[in-house]
């Protein structure tokens, strides 16, 4: 897995002054994407031990709110299994902070078993994700309105919600305008 960027001090990917990991590689390609030079996985610099440490000590902060995950694509297969394991320490070390994912692949088709995003690793890096914002950029629908998303068609879905709940979608309530 490659990074393309990391942002140790970021406002616009999720609540809170928040770590934003942007990985390499993504295969939706959406028109008028804001970070086109990452589609290419072998964009930026690999992912290492030394890329790890320097993430979890961003995030060993107390004004850090938690970590964001984009892209490229955080949920093309070897991304997955490139960020469960920093999914793993993160929850580990810091149970309180929250994990924001932005991904174009849709929950509730494309990340369940038999979707073309699925692997081993997906149902875990689910497990371990509080808010993920799914599908992909419409240019067509983009909207400078939107709270942490950039078209409409978008979603902000409320994972640790679903699991409290015992499943079923949920919004996250702090994104006027959801899309349905």
């Amino acid at each position: 897995m490659n990074v393309a960027n990391i942002k140790k001090y970021d406002v616009a990917n999720g609540v809170g002054v928040r770590v934003s990991l942007f990985v390499s590689g993504c295969t939706h390609r959406c028109k008028g994407c804001f970070n086109a030079e990452a589609w290419d996985f072998s964009y930026g610099t690999p992912y290492t031990e030394a890329t790890e440490a320097e993430i979890l000590a961003a995030l060993d902060k107390s004004y850090i709110a938690g970590l964001s995950l984009l892209g490229g694509e955080p949920f093309e297969p070897c991304n997955q299994r490139g960020l469960l394991p920093l999914l793993r320490k993160v929850r580990e070390r810091f149970p309180k902070k929250t994990v924001w994912c932005y991904t174009g692949y849709l929950y509730d088709s494309e990340l369940q078993a038999g979707g073309r995003a699925h692997c081993e690793a997906t149902d875990e890096m689910l497990s371990l994700i509080d808010i993920l914002v799914d599908g992909e950029f419409v240019e067509e629908k983009k909207d400078l309105k939107l709270r942490f998303r950039g078209s409409s068609n978008q979603r902000i879905l409320d994972l640790a919600a679903m699991r409290a709940a015992g499943g079923g979608l949920r919004f996250w309530e702090g994104a006027e305008g959801a899309a349905t």
